[in-house]
């Protein structure tokens, strides 16, 4: 076939972003995910309990969530490029900076504020507001692409920080690592991060210019929600927005006491450091299925609330495996694997379908800042469970109490999203307006 065949089209320059969203989350967040591996290492050096170890990470969480909707504001207003670029700079010099810690003072300092005040700034709220200009009717899937960077920070990460402080009995060294990991996602941002496909003279999905007027062709234009907004203020005055925060919260609560505490409750349990590492690779790793099915499924199908409650009871049902399991003979270990399994499709399928979710029903024009100010419930409550978790450790010496109460909170989850009244706000479901252009 001929390279000048019209019929061969360039491939869409949004993939091109949406590649580089995904390393650029697969690193920043694979290193602060990472934090579970340095657990025991760290508290064993310096002698600090779990209280005094999860303060820098629930610190860390909570000022990430009071700082996202003033990042997402910045977003809005700037097109977000030069500020995912800068940030990526400063976690990677930061996350290396973390291997001086000599002090717990330090270790809050910079991991817990410096970190977190990075990670606001190229979070994945931002580069899915990013991705959904860049992408209309594949927005669920594009999302849920970018969600996986979650995942695969967690599945080669963690491992990967584990490999390195077990062949170098140094956890300092890990740190370094994965600061130079993070570096190395600049360069792809400066080359392939991109605000909107109008800079590039191109369309969203990569679509075609729109018919000559003169052949008097229809064109269907989509139409807004009712409750479409141009201020971020706008969506606090509607029920959506707290039915999506309000589980959100529970998300938050649910998955970032995992990234910190179930490492150390699966030695806990019995397993190595080394299974303890692979059981959570292998959730992370099952979360790139979960992600990207749900992005699909929900842009494919529709009934995205009905997908989002459906992942919010497949988590309460793994919670209510991994608790019980240990009460059964024999199974302790076996009951990490089968919660990883389930838990792994639903982590992160939350984030394309309350990505995909916002925008239906409240536009493209604030979706920076409203998925910021979710994404602070959803920071708020993993600051909770993490610190809740930490003290009923230190004060029972298990961590079966705290696992019981934050995975109690998921049936509310789901019942918060499936009262979400989809079909009368989102503008997936609003009568398409035609406008027939004619000759003049």
């Amino acid at each position: 076939m001929s390279a000048n065949n019209p019929s061969r089209r360039p491939v869409f320059f949004g993939w091109y972003v949406v590649a580089a969203s995904v390393f650029i989350g697969f690193a920043a967040v694979g290193a602060r995910n990472g934090f579970g591996a340095f657990v025991n290492p760290m508290s064993d050096e310096f002698g600090w309990n779990r209280v005094t170890i999860s303060t820098a990470f629930a610190l860390g969480i909570l000022l990430n969530g009071i700082i996202q909707p003033f990042m997402g504001q910045v977003f809005d207003r700037t097109g977000g490029r030069k500020l995912v670029l800068i940030s990526v700079l400063v976690l990677g010099v930061v996350t290396m900076a973390t291997a001086l810690t000599m002090h717990v003072l330090f270790f809050i300092f910079v991991f817990g504020v410096l970190a977190s005040l990075a990670q606001s700034g190229l979070s994945l709220t931002n580069t899915s507001a990013l991705l959904s200009r860049w992408f209309q009717r594949l927005r669920g899937t594009v999302i849920g692409i970018n969600s996986t960077a979650l995942s695969l920070g967690g599945l080669i990460l963690v491992p990967l920080a584990v490999y390195l402080m077990e062949a170098t009995g140094n956890w300092r060294i890990a740190w370094v690592g994965l600061g130079i990991v993070v570096l190395l996602s600049l360069p792809v941002g400066l080359m392939f991060i991109r605000e909107n496909p109008a800079q590039m003279n191109l369309r969203p999905d990569g679509d075609e210019e729109p018919d000559d007027p003169s052949t008097g062709s229809g064109q269907r234009e989509r139409t807004p929600g009712p409750l479409e907004a141009t201020s971020w203020r706008q969506s606090l005055r509607s029920a959506p927005f707290w039915q999506m925060s309000g589980a959100y919260f529970v998300c938050g609560a649910t998955t970032f006491i995992l990234s910190a505490h179930f490492i150390p409750y699966a030695e806990d349990r019995g397993a190595s450091p080394g299974m303890a590492a692979l059981i959570f690779a292998v959730m992370n790793g099952l979360n790139i299925v979960g992600a990207t099915s749900a992005g699909y499924l929900s842009d494919k199908v529709g009934g995205t609330k009905n997908w989002l409650t459906l992942v919010y009871v497949m988590r309460g049902l793994a919670y209510l495996i991994m608790l019980v399991t240990p009460l059964i003979s024999g199974m302790s270990i076996a009951g990490l694997w089968i919660f990883a399994c389930i838990a792994g499709f639903s982590w992160i399928a939350t984030l394309p379908l309350t990505s995909s979710l916002t925008a239906e029903v409240y536009g493209l024009r604030a979706m920076g800042t409203i998925s910021g100010i979710t994404f602070m419930f959803h920071q708020i409550g993993g600051f909770c469970s993490v610190m809740l978790a930490g003290w009923l450790y230190d004060v029972t010496g298990s961590y079966t109490l705290p696992f019981s109460i934050i995975g109690s909170l998921l049936g509310l989850a789901a019942i918060a999203a499936f009262s979400i009244r989809e079909k009368k706000y989102s503008a997936r479901y609003q009568q398409p307006r035609t406008v027939w252009v004619t000759d003049a």
